[in-house]
Protein backbone atom coordinates (compact mmCIF):
# COMPACT_ATOMS: atom_id res chain seq x y z
CA UNK A 1 0.00 0.00 0.00
CA UNK A 2 1.30 3.44 -0.90
CA UNK A 3 2.37 5.77 1.87
CA UNK A 4 -0.05 8.45 3.02
CA UNK A 5 1.44 11.67 1.63
CA UNK A 6 -0.74 13.79 3.94
CA UNK A 7 0.95 12.30 7.01
CA UNK A 8 3.47 14.80 8.47
CA UNK A 9 5.99 11.98 8.90
CA UNK A 10 6.10 11.62 5.11
CA UNK A 11 7.62 15.10 4.88
CA UNK A 12 9.47 15.57 8.13
CA UNK A 13 12.48 13.41 7.35
CA UNK A 14 15.97 13.67 5.90
CA UNK A 15 14.87 12.52 2.43
CA UNK A 16 12.49 15.41 1.90
CA UNK A 17 14.87 17.98 3.39
CA UNK A 18 17.69 16.84 1.11
CA UNK A 19 15.41 16.93 -1.97
CA UNK A 20 14.14 20.35 -0.90
CA UNK A 21 17.76 21.48 -0.60
CA UNK A 22 18.40 20.50 -4.25
CA UNK A 23 15.35 22.51 -5.34
CA UNK A 24 16.32 25.57 -3.27
CA UNK A 25 19.89 25.52 -4.60
CA UNK A 26 18.60 25.22 -8.20
CA UNK A 27 16.21 28.15 -7.74
CA UNK A 28 18.91 30.33 -6.14
CA UNK A 29 21.40 29.62 -8.95
CA UNK A 30 18.71 30.28 -11.56
CA UNK A 31 17.83 33.60 -9.92
CA UNK A 32 21.50 34.64 -9.86
CA UNK A 33 21.87 33.91 -13.59
CA UNK A 34 18.70 35.83 -14.46
CA UNK A 35 19.69 38.86 -12.36
CA UNK A 36 23.24 38.89 -13.74
CA UNK A 37 22.48 38.47 -17.44
CA UNK A 38 18.84 39.48 -17.86
CA UNK A 39 18.82 42.52 -15.61
CA UNK A 40 22.34 43.94 -15.15
CA UNK A 41 23.60 42.99 -18.62
CA UNK A 42 20.72 44.78 -20.36
CA UNK A 43 21.09 47.80 -18.09
CA UNK A 44 24.76 48.12 -19.05
CA UNK A 45 23.84 47.71 -22.73
CA UNK A 46 21.52 50.71 -22.65
CA UNK A 47 24.11 52.81 -20.82
CA UNK A 48 26.96 52.20 -23.31
CA UNK A 49 25.99 53.85 -26.58
CA UNK A 50 29.59 53.70 -27.79
CA UNK A 51 29.47 49.89 -27.88
CA UNK A 52 26.28 49.47 -29.88
CA UNK A 53 28.09 47.59 -32.61
CA UNK A 54 28.74 44.69 -30.20
CA UNK A 55 25.95 42.20 -29.49
CA UNK A 56 25.77 41.67 -25.73
CA UNK A 57 24.77 38.36 -24.20
CA UNK A 58 21.04 37.73 -24.48
CA UNK A 59 20.24 40.58 -26.90
CA UNK A 60 17.29 40.03 -29.23
CA UNK A 61 16.45 42.15 -32.24
CA UNK A 62 12.92 43.01 -33.25
CA UNK A 63 12.83 41.05 -36.49
CA UNK A 64 14.38 37.85 -35.13
CA UNK A 65 11.05 36.64 -33.79
CA UNK A 66 9.54 36.23 -37.24
CA UNK A 67 12.25 36.27 -39.91
CA UNK A 68 13.58 33.03 -41.35
CA UNK A 69 17.14 31.78 -40.96
CA UNK A 70 17.59 32.05 -44.74
CA UNK A 71 17.02 35.50 -46.24
CA UNK A 72 15.85 33.89 -49.48
CA UNK A 73 13.04 32.13 -47.61
CA UNK A 74 9.92 34.29 -47.30
CA UNK A 75 8.68 34.83 -43.71
CA UNK A 76 5.26 33.58 -44.83
CA UNK A 77 6.67 30.04 -44.99
CA UNK A 78 7.59 30.24 -41.31
CA UNK A 79 4.11 31.57 -40.55
CA UNK A 80 2.44 28.70 -42.39
CA UNK A 81 4.62 26.16 -40.62
CA UNK A 82 3.96 27.65 -37.19
CA UNK A 83 0.21 27.65 -37.77
CA UNK A 84 0.42 24.01 -38.89
CA UNK A 85 2.50 23.03 -35.84
CA UNK A 86 0.11 24.85 -33.52
CA UNK A 87 -2.86 22.99 -34.99
CA UNK A 88 -1.16 19.59 -34.68
CA UNK A 89 -0.02 20.21 -31.10
CA UNK A 90 -3.40 21.54 -29.99
CA UNK A 91 -5.25 18.60 -31.55
CA UNK A 92 -2.96 16.05 -29.88
CA UNK A 93 -3.20 17.82 -26.52
CA UNK A 94 -7.02 17.89 -26.64
CA UNK A 95 -7.16 14.23 -27.73
CA UNK A 96 -4.86 13.23 -24.88
CA UNK A 97 -7.01 15.02 -22.29
CA UNK A 98 -10.21 13.50 -23.69
CA UNK A 99 -8.81 9.96 -23.78
CA UNK A 100 -6.70 10.06 -20.62
CA UNK A 101 -8.87 12.37 -18.55
CA UNK A 102 -7.87 15.40 -16.50
CA UNK A 103 -5.37 13.25 -14.56
CA UNK A 104 -2.90 13.48 -17.45
CA UNK A 105 -2.42 17.16 -16.62
CA UNK A 106 -0.43 16.08 -13.54
CA UNK A 107 2.36 14.83 -15.79
CA UNK A 108 5.38 16.92 -16.76
CA UNK A 109 4.90 15.61 -20.30
CA UNK A 110 1.55 17.37 -20.60
CA UNK A 111 2.93 20.54 -19.01
CA UNK A 112 5.66 20.54 -21.63
CA UNK A 113 3.27 19.69 -24.46
CA UNK A 114 0.95 22.51 -23.41
CA UNK A 115 3.89 24.92 -23.24
CA UNK A 116 5.09 23.97 -26.74
CA UNK A 117 1.52 24.39 -28.01
CA UNK A 118 1.44 27.84 -26.43
CA UNK A 119 4.82 28.60 -28.01
CA UNK A 120 3.59 27.83 -31.52
CA UNK A 121 0.47 29.93 -30.94
CA UNK A 122 2.64 32.83 -29.74
CA UNK A 123 5.09 32.24 -32.60
CA UNK A 124 2.24 32.39 -35.10
CA UNK A 125 1.15 35.79 -33.77
CA UNK A 126 4.71 37.13 -34.11
CA UNK A 127 4.92 35.77 -37.65
CA UNK A 128 1.60 37.40 -38.55
CA UNK A 129 2.93 40.71 -37.24
CA UNK A 130 6.18 40.27 -39.17
CA UNK A 131 4.50 39.32 -42.43
CA UNK A 132 2.29 42.39 -42.12
CA UNK A 133 5.43 44.53 -42.00
CA UNK A 134 7.06 42.58 -44.80
CA UNK A 135 4.05 42.82 -47.09
CA UNK A 136 3.80 46.57 -46.47
CA UNK A 137 7.14 47.04 -48.18
CA UNK A 138 9.34 47.59 -45.16
CA UNK A 139 12.81 46.38 -46.07
CA UNK A 140 15.59 45.07 -43.84
CA UNK A 141 17.11 48.49 -43.26
CA UNK A 142 13.85 50.09 -42.17
CA UNK A 143 12.95 47.21 -39.86
CA UNK A 144 16.30 46.50 -38.30
CA UNK A 145 18.16 49.75 -38.17
CA UNK A 146 18.12 53.24 -36.77
CA UNK A 147 20.53 56.15 -37.04
CA UNK A 148 22.10 57.87 -34.04
CA UNK A 149 23.74 61.26 -34.52
CA UNK A 150 26.08 61.46 -31.51
CA UNK A 151 26.95 65.13 -32.15
CA UNK A 152 23.38 66.40 -32.24
CA UNK A 153 21.95 63.75 -29.91
CA UNK A 154 19.39 62.84 -32.55
CA UNK A 155 17.78 59.43 -33.01
CA UNK A 156 16.04 58.40 -36.23
CA UNK A 157 13.68 55.51 -35.53
CA UNK A 158 13.19 52.73 -38.09
CA UNK A 159 9.64 53.87 -38.75
CA UNK A 160 10.99 57.19 -39.99
CA UNK A 161 12.84 55.44 -42.77
CA UNK A 162 16.49 55.29 -43.67
CA UNK A 163 16.39 56.23 -47.29
CA UNK A 164 19.08 58.41 -48.83
CA UNK A 165 16.63 61.33 -48.77
CA UNK A 166 16.38 61.04 -44.98
CA UNK A 167 20.14 61.03 -44.48
CA UNK A 168 22.21 64.19 -44.27
CA UNK A 169 24.20 64.66 -47.50
CA UNK A 170 27.17 66.26 -45.82
CA UNK A 171 27.76 65.84 -42.10
CA UNK A 172 31.53 66.09 -41.54
CA UNK A 173 31.17 67.19 -37.93
CA UNK A 174 28.77 64.48 -36.92
CA UNK A 175 29.32 60.84 -36.07
CA UNK A 176 26.57 58.56 -37.32
CA UNK A 177 26.09 55.08 -35.96
CA UNK A 178 23.75 52.50 -37.44
CA UNK A 179 22.14 50.32 -34.77
CA UNK A 180 19.51 47.61 -34.90
CA UNK A 181 16.19 47.95 -33.16
CA UNK A 182 16.01 45.62 -30.16
CA UNK A 183 12.91 43.64 -29.31
CA UNK A 184 10.36 44.74 -26.74
CA UNK A 185 9.09 42.85 -23.71
CA UNK A 186 6.86 40.60 -25.80
CA UNK A 187 9.81 39.61 -27.99
CA UNK A 188 11.98 38.66 -25.02
CA UNK A 189 9.09 36.76 -23.43
CA UNK A 190 8.67 34.85 -26.67
CA UNK A 191 12.38 33.97 -26.78
CA UNK A 192 12.31 32.81 -23.15
CA UNK A 193 9.31 30.55 -23.83
CA UNK A 194 11.16 29.15 -26.86
CA UNK A 195 14.19 28.26 -24.77
CA UNK A 196 12.16 26.75 -21.93
CA UNK A 197 10.34 24.62 -24.51
CA UNK A 198 13.61 23.38 -25.95
CA UNK A 199 14.97 22.27 -22.60
CA UNK A 200 11.67 20.81 -21.41
CA UNK A 201 11.21 18.83 -24.63
CA UNK A 202 14.76 17.50 -24.38
CA UNK A 203 14.19 16.49 -20.75
CA UNK A 204 10.74 14.98 -21.29
CA UNK A 205 11.61 12.88 -24.30
CA UNK A 206 15.02 11.74 -23.06
CA UNK A 207 13.74 10.73 -19.60
CA UNK A 208 10.82 8.84 -21.12
CA UNK A 209 12.77 6.95 -23.80
CA UNK A 210 15.96 6.33 -21.80
CA UNK A 211 14.70 5.93 -18.22
CA UNK A 212 10.94 5.50 -17.78
CA UNK A 213 10.08 3.22 -20.70
CA UNK A 214 13.03 0.79 -20.50
CA UNK A 215 13.42 0.64 -16.69
CA UNK A 216 10.29 1.89 -14.89
CA UNK A 217 7.44 0.36 -16.89
CA UNK A 218 6.17 -3.25 -16.65
CA UNK A 219 7.49 -5.68 -19.26
CA UNK A 220 3.98 -6.32 -20.57
CA UNK A 221 3.33 -2.60 -21.09
CA UNK A 222 2.72 -1.68 -24.74
CA UNK A 223 3.10 1.80 -26.09
CA UNK A 224 -0.02 3.54 -27.36
CA UNK A 225 -0.20 5.98 -30.25
CA UNK A 226 -0.45 8.91 -27.83
CA UNK A 227 2.51 7.65 -25.79
CA UNK A 228 4.69 7.81 -28.88
CA UNK A 229 3.36 11.10 -30.25
CA UNK A 230 3.45 12.93 -26.90
CA UNK A 231 7.14 12.07 -26.57
CA UNK A 232 8.29 12.65 -30.14
CA UNK A 233 6.08 15.03 -32.13
CA UNK A 234 6.92 17.97 -29.87
CA UNK A 235 10.64 17.47 -30.48
CA UNK A 236 10.26 17.03 -34.25
CA UNK A 237 8.08 20.12 -34.68
CA UNK A 238 10.34 22.22 -32.46
CA UNK A 239 13.49 21.12 -34.30
CA UNK A 240 12.00 22.11 -37.66
CA UNK A 241 11.10 25.51 -36.22
CA UNK A 242 14.66 25.88 -34.92
CA UNK A 243 16.08 25.30 -38.39
CA UNK A 244 13.62 27.76 -39.93
CA UNK A 245 13.65 30.60 -37.40
CA UNK A 246 16.28 33.23 -36.63
CA UNK A 247 16.08 33.10 -32.83
CA UNK A 248 19.25 33.02 -30.78
CA UNK A 249 19.89 30.67 -27.88
CA UNK A 250 21.86 32.33 -25.03
CA UNK A 251 22.89 29.55 -22.67
CA UNK A 252 22.18 31.44 -19.44
CA UNK A 253 18.45 31.02 -20.04
CA UNK A 254 18.89 27.49 -18.81
CA UNK A 255 17.84 29.27 -15.61
CA UNK A 256 14.24 29.65 -16.80
CA UNK A 257 14.11 25.99 -17.80
CA UNK A 258 15.33 25.02 -14.33
CA UNK A 259 12.70 27.22 -12.69
CA UNK A 260 10.01 25.64 -14.89
CA UNK A 261 10.87 22.19 -13.54
CA UNK A 262 11.16 23.47 -9.97
CA UNK A 263 7.65 24.93 -10.22
CA UNK A 264 6.36 21.54 -11.39
CA UNK A 265 8.02 19.73 -8.46
CA UNK A 266 6.80 22.24 -5.86
CA UNK A 267 3.29 22.00 -7.35
CA UNK A 268 3.40 18.22 -6.92
CA UNK A 269 4.58 18.57 -3.33
CA UNK A 270 1.76 20.97 -2.45
CA UNK A 271 -0.90 18.77 -4.04
CA UNK A 272 0.37 15.62 -2.34
CA UNK A 273 0.68 17.35 1.02
CA UNK A 274 -3.08 17.92 1.00
CA UNK A 275 -4.27 14.90 -1.01
CA UNK A 276 -2.84 11.41 -0.70
CA UNK A 277 -2.63 10.26 -4.30
CA UNK A 278 -0.37 8.55 -6.79
CA UNK A 279 2.81 10.20 -8.03
CA UNK A 280 2.93 10.88 -11.78
CA UNK A 281 6.53 9.62 -11.79
CA UNK A 282 7.84 7.01 -9.38
CA UNK A 283 11.13 8.84 -8.87
CA UNK A 284 9.22 11.76 -7.31
CA UNK A 285 8.04 9.54 -4.45
CA UNK A 286 9.79 10.82 -1.33
CA UNK A 287 9.24 7.58 0.61
CA UNK A 288 12.07 5.90 -1.29
CA UNK A 289 15.52 6.05 0.37
CA UNK A 290 16.87 6.73 -3.13
CA UNK A 291 14.66 9.81 -3.62
CA UNK A 292 17.50 12.36 -3.11
CA UNK A 293 19.62 10.51 -5.67
CA UNK A 294 16.75 10.45 -8.16
CA UNK A 295 16.05 14.15 -7.67
CA UNK A 296 19.72 15.06 -8.07
CA UNK A 297 20.12 12.79 -11.11
CA UNK A 298 17.09 14.17 -12.95
CA UNK A 299 18.26 17.67 -12.06
CA UNK A 300 21.66 17.06 -13.62
CA UNK A 301 20.01 15.74 -16.79
CA UNK A 302 18.78 19.29 -17.37
CA UNK A 303 22.26 20.28 -18.58
CA UNK A 304 22.51 17.86 -21.55
CA UNK A 305 18.77 18.16 -22.28
CA UNK A 306 19.16 21.91 -22.71
CA UNK A 307 22.68 21.74 -24.08
CA UNK A 308 21.78 19.54 -27.05
CA UNK A 309 19.41 22.21 -28.36
CA UNK A 310 21.99 24.93 -27.70
CA UNK A 311 24.48 22.93 -29.79
CA UNK A 312 21.94 22.43 -32.57
CA UNK A 313 21.25 26.17 -32.76
CA UNK A 314 24.97 26.94 -32.66
CA UNK A 315 25.66 24.39 -35.39
CA UNK A 316 22.93 25.89 -37.55
CA UNK A 317 24.37 29.38 -37.09
CA UNK A 318 27.88 28.24 -38.02
CA UNK A 319 26.58 26.43 -41.10
CA UNK A 320 24.62 29.45 -42.27
CA UNK A 321 27.61 31.69 -41.62
CA UNK A 322 29.85 29.50 -43.77
CA UNK A 323 27.26 29.36 -46.55
CA UNK A 324 26.99 33.14 -46.42
CA UNK A 325 30.80 33.50 -46.64
CA UNK A 326 30.93 31.09 -49.58
CA UNK A 327 28.33 33.00 -51.54
CA UNK A 328 29.89 36.35 -50.59
CA UNK A 329 33.37 35.30 -51.66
Amino acid sequence: MADDTTDPSYWLNWRFFLCALWIIIAMILASILIIKYEVFNKKKTHEKDDELDVDPVGILYDDETWRTSLKALHPAWLLVYRLFAFGVMLALLIANVIIGGADVLFFYTQWTFALVTFYFGLASSHSIYGCYQYWNGINDDNINNAIIDHERGMYMAPSEGLSSQSMPINAPNHVLTRVRKTAGVSGYFFQIVFQICSGAVGLTDSVFWFIIYPFLTPAEYSLSFLDVTMHSVNAVLLLVDIFLNRLRFPFFRLAYFGLWTCVFVVFQWIVHAFVSMWWPYSFLDLSSPYAPIWYLGVGLIHLPAYGIFALIVRGKQLLLSRLHDMHGA
